[in-house]
């Protein structure tokens, strides 16, 4: 990944921009419940049926978009996983977990004080050590398709 040049000429930061979509199969069961739900309300009529058809389809939509809405950036000088913010210097040196070792440390070698930027769907991910002596969370384990990428946009912003 390299970093782009600004209009002015000096580098911009490095940046890692990932969106933890869900699998294609989640949009075909949102077409089940959303069938489902019409099916439910057919007895009724075919008004009820219809509502129940675009409400139950709306609502698991909905849901399902935001479950799969979850980002990981790296912007400027901090890693931005989810609704969290923290500055690439208060990390540490970043680890790749393929399939295995991201099962294991998200279920019994985790930590409870851990931020988790979890997806089942995703089998491979990053820990991050957090080094802030103030900071009581001890890493991140974040999903990712491309850990990679995300560390070395991560090692750039500590590179600069």
């Amino acid at each position: 990944m390299q970093p782009s040049a600004t209009p002015s000429g000096s580098p911009a930061a490095p940046r890692y921009d990932e969106r933890l979509t869900v699998p294609r199969s989640w949009w075909l069961i949102t077409v089940l419940v959303a069938v489902s739900g019409g099916l439910v309300l057919l007895p009724l009529g075919t008004v009820p049926m219809l509502g129940g058809l675009i409400a139950a389809g709306a609502l698991t939509a909905a849901g399902v978009s935001s479950y799969g809405s979850a980002r990981i950036r790296v912007v400027a000088d901090s890693l931005v996983a989810g609704d969290a913010r923290i500055p690439v210097p208060a990390l540490g040196e970043p680890e790749a977990l393929e399939a295995e070792d991201a099962r294991a440390w998200r279920s019994y070698k985790a930590d409870p004080r851990a931020f988790m930027l979890l997806r089942s769907y995703v089998p491979t991910a990053v820990r991050v050590p957090v080094t802030d002596p103030e900071d009581p969370t001890p890493y991140l384990y974040l999903s990712t398709r491309d850990p990679k990428g995300l560390i070395a946009a991560l090692e750039a912003v500590r590179d600069r």
